[in-house]
């Protein structure tokens, strides 16, 4: 009689052994794009922050 749990496991760790890793040139230039991409967001989230606040700044002193 088969735990389900333990058919969870062997399964998970047979799935875990068909995976393909990148390799270390290609995990290097993938964390590049993604922190790239993530940076690039931040700058702009970080203008339009900045921009609204400016807006919303002016609007207050307008009173």
């Amino acid at each position: 009689m088969k735990n389900a749990f333990t058919t969870y496991l062997r399964e998970s760790y047979e799935e875990f052994r068909r995976v393909t890793w990148p390799t270390k040139n290609q995990a290097i230039r993938l964390s590049a794009i993604v922190l790239s991409f993530v940076l690039i967001s931040a700058v702009f989230i970080g203008a339009i922050d900045f921009i609204f606040n400016l807006g919303y700044t002016k609007l207050l002193l307008m009173r």
